[in-house]
Protein backbone atom coordinates (compact mmCIF):
# COMPACT_ATOMS: atom_id res chain seq x y z
CA UNK A 1 0.00 0.00 0.00
CA UNK A 2 1.12 3.48 -0.98
CA UNK A 3 2.18 5.59 1.78
CA UNK A 4 -0.99 8.30 0.36
CA UNK A 5 -3.20 5.25 1.30
CA UNK A 6 -1.75 4.19 4.77
CA UNK A 7 -1.92 7.98 5.80
CA UNK A 8 -5.59 7.40 4.40
CA UNK A 9 -6.56 4.52 6.23
CA UNK A 10 -5.00 5.88 9.56
CA UNK A 11 -6.54 8.79 9.09
CA UNK A 12 -9.71 6.47 8.84
CA UNK A 13 -8.92 3.84 11.63
CA UNK A 14 -8.71 7.38 13.90
CA UNK A 15 -11.24 8.97 12.87
CA UNK A 16 -8.90 11.82 11.79
CA UNK A 17 -11.22 12.84 8.25
CA UNK A 18 -10.20 16.66 8.50
CA UNK A 19 -9.27 16.18 4.72
CA UNK A 20 -10.51 19.77 2.72
CA UNK A 21 -10.69 19.13 -1.21
CA UNK A 22 -9.26 21.17 -3.16
CA UNK A 23 -10.59 24.17 -5.11
CA UNK A 24 -9.87 22.88 -8.76
CA UNK A 25 -11.08 19.32 -8.20
CA UNK A 26 -14.45 20.51 -7.53
CA UNK A 27 -14.27 22.89 -10.40
CA UNK A 28 -13.56 20.31 -12.78
CA UNK A 29 -15.50 17.89 -11.78
CA UNK A 30 -18.85 20.44 -11.58
CA UNK A 31 -18.19 21.36 -15.21
CA UNK A 32 -17.97 17.95 -16.47
CA UNK A 33 -21.72 18.20 -15.57
CA UNK A 34 -22.39 21.16 -17.11
CA UNK A 35 -20.23 20.30 -20.47
CA UNK A 36 -23.63 17.69 -20.70
CA UNK A 37 -26.27 19.70 -19.00
CA UNK A 38 -25.87 23.03 -18.43
CA UNK A 39 -28.88 22.78 -16.06
CA UNK A 40 -27.27 20.59 -13.82
CA UNK A 41 -28.02 22.52 -10.86
CA UNK A 42 -30.29 25.37 -12.64
CA UNK A 43 -33.35 26.09 -10.10
CA UNK A 44 -32.11 23.46 -7.60
CA UNK A 45 -31.20 23.49 -3.69
CA UNK A 46 -27.60 22.29 -3.13
CA UNK A 47 -26.50 21.50 0.13
CA UNK A 48 -23.16 21.03 1.72
CA UNK A 49 -23.17 18.91 5.10
CA UNK A 50 -20.01 18.25 6.56
CA UNK A 51 -18.18 21.63 5.35
CA UNK A 52 -17.10 24.70 6.75
CA UNK A 53 -17.11 27.66 4.18
CA UNK A 54 -14.00 28.75 6.45
CA UNK A 55 -11.97 25.93 5.44
CA UNK A 56 -12.77 24.04 2.76
CA UNK A 57 -13.46 25.13 -1.03
CA UNK A 58 -17.05 23.68 -1.82
CA UNK A 59 -19.02 26.53 -0.33
CA UNK A 60 -16.06 29.03 -1.73
CA UNK A 61 -17.01 27.29 -4.83
CA UNK A 62 -20.74 26.88 -5.51
CA UNK A 63 -21.06 30.63 -4.29
CA UNK A 64 -19.14 32.10 -6.05
CA UNK A 65 -20.24 30.31 -9.14
CA UNK A 66 -24.47 30.59 -7.71
CA UNK A 67 -25.38 32.50 -11.00
CA UNK A 68 -23.71 30.68 -13.64
CA UNK A 69 -24.79 27.64 -11.95
CA UNK A 70 -28.33 28.67 -11.75
CA UNK A 71 -29.19 27.38 -8.10
CA UNK A 72 -32.02 28.59 -6.50
CA UNK A 73 -30.53 28.21 -2.66
CA UNK A 74 -26.70 27.24 -1.19
CA UNK A 75 -26.99 25.62 1.98
CA UNK A 76 -23.72 24.80 4.27
CA UNK A 77 -23.41 23.74 7.39
CA UNK A 78 -20.39 23.18 9.63
CA UNK A 79 -19.48 20.58 12.62
CA UNK A 80 -18.84 21.62 16.28
CA UNK A 81 -14.94 21.72 16.98
CA UNK A 82 -15.44 20.04 20.49
CA UNK A 83 -17.52 17.15 18.61
CA UNK A 84 -14.36 16.00 16.34
CA UNK A 85 -12.57 13.16 17.16
CA UNK A 86 -9.46 15.01 15.63
CA UNK A 87 -8.41 17.80 18.37
CA UNK A 88 -7.14 20.87 17.53
CA UNK A 89 -5.93 24.21 19.36
CA UNK A 90 -9.80 26.06 18.69
CA UNK A 91 -9.85 29.87 18.31
CA UNK A 92 -13.00 31.60 16.38
CA UNK A 93 -12.06 33.17 12.75
CA UNK A 94 -12.12 36.65 12.39
CA UNK A 95 -15.09 35.99 9.95
CA UNK A 96 -17.16 34.87 13.00
CA UNK A 97 -15.64 36.71 15.95
CA UNK A 98 -16.41 40.44 14.29
CA UNK A 99 -19.62 39.16 13.44
CA UNK A 100 -22.59 40.53 15.36
CA UNK A 101 -24.16 37.16 16.03
CA UNK A 102 -21.08 36.00 17.85
CA UNK A 103 -21.50 33.46 20.91
CA UNK A 104 -18.02 33.01 23.14
CA UNK A 105 -20.03 30.27 24.43
CA UNK A 106 -21.52 28.35 21.52
CA UNK A 107 -18.52 28.79 18.80
CA UNK A 108 -17.01 25.63 19.99
CA UNK A 109 -19.69 23.15 20.79
CA UNK A 110 -22.64 24.55 17.76
CA UNK A 111 -22.35 23.60 14.93
CA UNK A 112 -23.29 26.69 12.29
CA UNK A 113 -25.12 26.83 8.94
CA UNK A 114 -24.52 29.00 6.22
CA UNK A 115 -27.52 30.22 3.48
CA UNK A 116 -26.95 31.74 0.34
CA UNK A 117 -30.38 32.48 -1.43
CA UNK A 118 -30.45 36.16 -2.48
CA UNK A 119 -28.58 39.66 -3.36
CA UNK A 120 -27.68 40.64 0.72
CA UNK A 121 -25.72 43.90 -0.23
CA UNK A 122 -27.53 45.27 -2.81
CA UNK A 123 -24.54 44.91 -5.35
CA UNK A 124 -26.84 43.32 -7.87
CA UNK A 125 -25.31 39.63 -8.14
CA UNK A 126 -25.69 37.16 -5.36
CA UNK A 127 -21.80 35.40 -4.48
CA UNK A 128 -19.69 34.77 -2.00
CA UNK A 129 -20.43 38.11 -0.32
CA UNK A 130 -23.93 37.86 0.34
CA UNK A 131 -23.78 34.19 2.91
CA UNK A 132 -25.45 34.64 5.88
CA UNK A 133 -24.42 32.46 9.00
CA UNK A 134 -26.30 31.40 12.60
CA UNK A 135 -25.30 29.03 15.13
CA UNK A 136 -27.11 25.39 14.63
CA UNK A 137 -28.92 23.98 17.50
CA UNK A 138 -26.89 21.19 17.90
CA UNK A 139 -23.34 20.40 17.00
CA UNK A 140 -23.74 19.73 13.38
CA UNK A 141 -23.75 16.36 12.66
CA UNK A 142 -25.45 15.29 9.73
CA UNK A 143 -27.23 12.61 11.01
CA UNK A 144 -28.87 15.30 13.82
CA UNK A 145 -32.57 16.08 13.00
CA UNK A 146 -31.77 19.66 12.42
CA UNK A 147 -29.47 18.27 9.00
CA UNK A 148 -31.89 15.96 8.93
CA UNK A 149 -34.54 18.55 8.06
CA UNK A 150 -31.98 20.44 5.93
CA UNK A 151 -31.26 16.92 3.70
CA UNK A 152 -35.00 16.67 2.77
CA UNK A 153 -35.60 20.23 1.69
CA UNK A 154 -32.16 19.93 -0.78
CA UNK A 155 -31.83 18.99 -3.91
CA UNK A 156 -28.79 17.87 -5.15
CA UNK A 157 -26.41 16.96 -2.13
CA UNK A 158 -22.42 18.06 -2.58
CA UNK A 159 -19.31 17.29 -0.19
CA UNK A 160 -16.62 15.24 1.27
CA UNK A 161 -17.98 13.39 3.83
CA UNK A 162 -16.10 11.80 6.50
CA UNK A 163 -13.94 9.30 5.42
CA UNK A 164 -14.38 6.92 8.25
CA UNK A 165 -18.64 7.33 7.76
CA UNK A 166 -18.66 6.72 4.06
CA UNK A 167 -20.94 4.08 4.03
CA UNK A 168 -23.48 5.56 6.26
CA UNK A 169 -23.23 8.95 4.91
CA UNK A 170 -24.49 7.52 1.36
CA UNK A 171 -26.86 5.54 3.17
CA UNK A 172 -28.09 9.00 4.52
CA UNK A 173 -28.63 10.10 1.13
CA UNK A 174 -30.53 7.10 -0.38
CA UNK A 175 -32.39 7.43 3.16
CA UNK A 176 -33.75 10.97 1.17
CA UNK A 177 -33.21 9.58 -2.52
CA UNK A 178 -31.70 12.99 -3.32
CA UNK A 179 -29.45 13.76 -6.36
CA UNK A 180 -25.27 13.70 -5.03
CA UNK A 181 -21.71 13.95 -5.61
CA UNK A 182 -19.36 12.87 -3.01
CA UNK A 183 -16.00 12.65 -3.01
CA UNK A 184 -13.89 8.95 -1.09
CA UNK A 185 -11.87 6.47 -1.08
CA UNK A 186 -11.79 4.12 -4.28
CA UNK A 187 -11.78 1.10 -1.94
CA UNK A 188 -15.51 2.19 -0.92
CA UNK A 189 -16.57 0.36 -4.17
CA UNK A 190 -16.22 -3.11 -2.84
CA UNK A 191 -18.21 -1.98 0.44
CA UNK A 192 -21.02 -4.74 0.54
CA UNK A 193 -23.07 -1.41 1.52
CA UNK A 194 -21.91 0.21 -2.30
CA UNK A 195 -21.35 -2.23 -4.60
CA UNK A 196 -25.25 -3.17 -4.75
CA UNK A 197 -25.92 0.13 -5.79
CA UNK A 198 -23.06 0.22 -8.45
CA UNK A 199 -24.75 -2.98 -9.74
CA UNK A 200 -27.94 -1.46 -9.63
CA UNK A 201 -26.86 1.55 -11.86
CA UNK A 202 -28.17 3.74 -9.16
CA UNK A 203 -24.09 4.70 -8.53
CA UNK A 204 -20.94 5.39 -10.83
CA UNK A 205 -17.79 7.07 -10.84
CA UNK A 206 -17.64 10.73 -11.30
CA UNK A 207 -16.03 12.12 -14.86
CA UNK A 208 -12.94 13.56 -13.43
CA UNK A 209 -10.27 11.46 -11.33
CA UNK A 210 -9.54 8.28 -13.03
CA UNK A 211 -6.25 7.75 -11.88
CA UNK A 212 -3.42 9.03 -9.81
CA UNK A 213 -3.37 10.56 -6.20
CA UNK A 214 -5.02 13.77 -5.22
CA UNK A 215 -3.98 16.73 -2.55
CA UNK A 216 -5.71 17.72 0.37
CA UNK A 217 -5.98 20.11 3.01
CA UNK A 218 -5.16 19.52 6.48
CA UNK A 219 -5.61 21.42 10.05
CA UNK A 220 -1.94 22.65 10.68
CA UNK A 221 -1.74 20.28 13.36
CA UNK A 222 -2.27 16.74 11.60
CA UNK A 223 0.54 14.79 11.81
CA UNK A 224 2.30 15.01 8.45
CA UNK A 225 3.86 11.75 7.91
CA UNK A 226 2.82 10.33 4.80
CA UNK A 227 5.36 10.98 1.27
CA UNK A 228 3.70 13.82 -0.74
CA UNK A 229 3.33 16.20 2.34
CA UNK A 230 4.09 20.27 1.62
CA UNK A 231 3.47 23.30 3.34
CA UNK A 232 2.77 26.41 1.40
CA UNK A 233 4.20 29.56 1.79
CA UNK A 234 0.91 30.58 3.48
CA UNK A 235 2.05 27.65 6.25
CA UNK A 236 -1.14 25.69 5.18
CA UNK A 237 -0.66 22.00 5.22
CA UNK A 238 -1.72 19.78 2.44
CA UNK A 239 -1.10 15.82 1.86
CA UNK A 240 -1.68 13.89 -1.40
CA UNK A 241 -3.72 10.70 -1.50
CA UNK A 242 -4.20 7.84 -4.05
CA UNK A 243 -6.94 5.84 -4.65
CA UNK A 244 -9.62 8.95 -4.22
CA UNK A 245 -12.71 8.77 -6.51
CA UNK A 246 -15.69 11.28 -7.20
CA UNK A 247 -19.18 8.70 -6.57
CA UNK A 248 -22.34 10.40 -7.92
CA UNK A 249 -25.81 10.28 -9.55
CA UNK A 250 -25.68 12.97 -11.90
CA UNK A 251 -25.59 12.23 -15.11
CA UNK A 252 -22.12 13.12 -17.44
CA UNK A 253 -22.77 11.68 -20.34
CA UNK A 254 -19.24 10.39 -21.08
CA UNK A 255 -20.00 7.48 -19.05
CA UNK A 256 -22.04 5.75 -21.91
CA UNK A 257 -19.07 5.82 -24.45
CA UNK A 258 -18.06 2.04 -25.18
CA UNK A 259 -14.87 0.77 -24.34
CA UNK A 260 -12.81 0.83 -27.60
CA UNK A 261 -11.13 -2.89 -27.25
CA UNK A 262 -9.06 -5.63 -29.52
CA UNK A 263 -9.86 -8.79 -29.63
CA UNK A 264 -9.04 -11.84 -27.64
CA UNK A 265 -6.96 -12.78 -30.05
CA UNK A 266 -5.66 -9.53 -31.45
CA UNK A 267 -5.01 -8.74 -27.43
CA UNK A 268 -2.88 -12.17 -27.04
CA UNK A 269 -0.66 -10.91 -30.45
CA UNK A 270 -0.33 -7.35 -29.25
CA UNK A 271 -1.14 -6.34 -25.83
CA UNK A 272 1.19 -4.07 -24.11
CA UNK A 273 0.85 -6.20 -20.95
CA UNK A 274 3.11 -8.87 -21.19
CA UNK A 275 1.55 -10.96 -18.65
CA UNK A 276 -1.40 -11.34 -21.00
CA UNK A 277 0.88 -12.36 -24.13
CA UNK A 278 2.61 -14.97 -21.88
CA UNK A 279 0.01 -15.86 -19.46
CA UNK A 280 -2.75 -15.63 -21.16
CA UNK A 281 -6.69 -15.27 -19.99
CA UNK A 282 -6.52 -17.51 -16.85
CA UNK A 283 -9.72 -18.78 -15.72
CA UNK A 284 -10.26 -18.41 -12.09
CA UNK A 285 -10.42 -22.03 -9.59
CA UNK A 286 -13.53 -20.57 -7.89
CA UNK A 287 -15.35 -19.30 -10.51
CA UNK A 288 -16.70 -19.45 -13.82
CA UNK A 289 -14.88 -16.01 -15.48
CA UNK A 290 -11.70 -15.75 -16.68
CA UNK A 291 -9.36 -13.02 -14.71
CA UNK A 292 -8.73 -9.38 -16.77
CA UNK A 293 -5.77 -8.00 -14.82
CA UNK A 294 -5.92 -4.87 -17.11
CA UNK A 295 -9.36 -2.86 -18.23
CA UNK A 296 -7.48 -2.42 -21.71
CA UNK A 297 -7.27 -5.99 -22.06
CA UNK A 298 -11.22 -7.14 -22.06
CA UNK A 299 -11.63 -8.93 -25.17
CA UNK A 300 -14.15 -7.24 -27.16
CA UNK A 301 -15.53 -10.83 -28.75
CA UNK A 302 -15.84 -12.79 -24.97
CA UNK A 303 -19.37 -13.85 -23.98
CA UNK A 304 -18.41 -15.45 -20.73
CA UNK A 305 -18.05 -14.04 -17.28
CA UNK A 306 -14.81 -11.82 -16.88
CA UNK A 307 -13.01 -10.45 -13.51
CA UNK A 308 -12.31 -6.85 -13.94
CA UNK A 309 -10.08 -4.16 -11.41
CA UNK A 310 -12.16 -2.69 -9.63
CA UNK A 311 -10.93 0.72 -11.60
CA UNK A 312 -12.87 -0.76 -14.29
CA UNK A 313 -15.50 1.22 -13.17
CA UNK A 314 -13.83 4.34 -14.33
CA UNK A 315 -14.60 3.46 -17.84
CA UNK A 316 -18.04 1.48 -17.43
CA UNK A 317 -20.18 1.75 -19.87
CA UNK A 318 -23.81 0.11 -18.83
CA UNK A 319 -24.76 -0.16 -22.26
CA UNK A 320 -22.02 -2.10 -23.39
CA UNK A 321 -21.04 -4.24 -19.91
CA UNK A 322 -23.19 -5.85 -17.68
CA UNK A 323 -21.81 -5.88 -13.90
CA UNK A 324 -22.81 -9.82 -12.45
CA UNK A 325 -21.10 -9.56 -8.91
CA UNK A 326 -17.76 -8.94 -7.24
CA UNK A 327 -14.93 -11.77 -5.63
CA UNK A 328 -14.51 -9.71 -2.95
CA UNK A 329 -17.16 -11.38 -1.09
CA UNK A 330 -18.82 -14.62 -0.07
CA UNK A 331 -21.60 -16.00 -2.69
CA UNK A 332 -24.23 -13.00 -2.55
CA UNK A 333 -24.51 -13.27 -6.23
CA UNK A 334 -24.28 -17.32 -6.61
CA UNK A 335 -21.51 -17.08 -9.06
CA UNK A 336 -18.44 -19.15 -6.96
CA UNK A 337 -17.91 -22.52 -7.85
CA UNK A 338 -16.09 -23.65 -5.24
CA UNK A 339 -15.28 -23.27 -1.57
CA UNK A 340 -11.76 -24.13 -0.33
CA UNK A 341 -11.28 -25.65 3.61
CA UNK A 342 -7.86 -25.70 5.17
CA UNK A 343 -7.77 -29.38 3.70
CA UNK A 344 -7.13 -28.34 0.64
CA UNK A 345 -5.24 -25.09 1.38
CA UNK A 346 -3.55 -23.52 3.89
CA UNK A 347 -4.51 -20.54 2.80
CA UNK A 348 -8.34 -20.99 2.43
CA UNK A 349 -9.71 -18.15 4.09
CA UNK A 350 -8.07 -15.86 2.29
CA UNK A 351 -9.09 -17.72 -1.23
CA UNK A 352 -12.63 -17.59 -0.38
CA UNK A 353 -12.39 -13.91 0.20
CA UNK A 354 -11.18 -13.54 -3.56
CA UNK A 355 -11.19 -15.09 -7.14
CA UNK A 356 -8.19 -17.65 -6.97
CA UNK A 357 -5.93 -18.58 -9.44
CA UNK A 358 -3.50 -21.47 -10.03
CA UNK A 359 0.02 -19.57 -10.54
CA UNK A 360 3.11 -21.79 -10.81
CA UNK A 361 1.03 -24.79 -9.46
CA UNK A 362 0.22 -22.94 -6.41
CA UNK A 363 -3.45 -21.19 -5.84
CA UNK A 364 -3.18 -17.35 -5.37
CA UNK A 365 -5.59 -15.10 -4.59
CA UNK A 366 -6.06 -11.53 -6.87
CA UNK A 367 -6.91 -8.10 -5.68
CA UNK A 368 -11.37 -7.79 -5.73
CA UNK A 369 -12.55 -8.07 -9.51
CA UNK A 370 -16.06 -6.94 -10.42
CA UNK A 371 -17.46 -9.93 -12.28
CA UNK A 372 -18.76 -8.37 -15.71
CA UNK A 373 -20.29 -9.98 -19.00
CA UNK A 374 -20.71 -8.27 -22.42
CA UNK A 375 -24.23 -7.34 -23.42
CA UNK A 376 -25.09 -8.54 -26.51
Amino acid sequence: MAQGNRQLGAAKSAKNDEFYTQYGDISKEVNAYLEFDPDTFRGKSVLLPCDDPEWSKFTRFFAENFERLGLKRLVSTSYAAESKRFKTPYQPTLFESEAPQFDRTKTAVKGKIFVLDHDTNANGRIDLDDLEWRYLADDGDFRSPEVRALRDEADVIVTNPPFSLFREFLAWIFEAGKEFLVIGSMNAITYKEVFPLIKANKLWMGESIHSGDREFGVPKEYPLEAAGWRIDEKGNHFIRVKGVRWFTNLEHGRRHQPLDLMTMADNLKYSKHKEIRERLYQKYDNYDAIDIPYTDAIPSDYEGAMGVPISFLDKYCPEQFEILGITDRGNEYGLKTREYTEVDTPNANDLNRRGALLVDGVLQSTYARILIRAKK
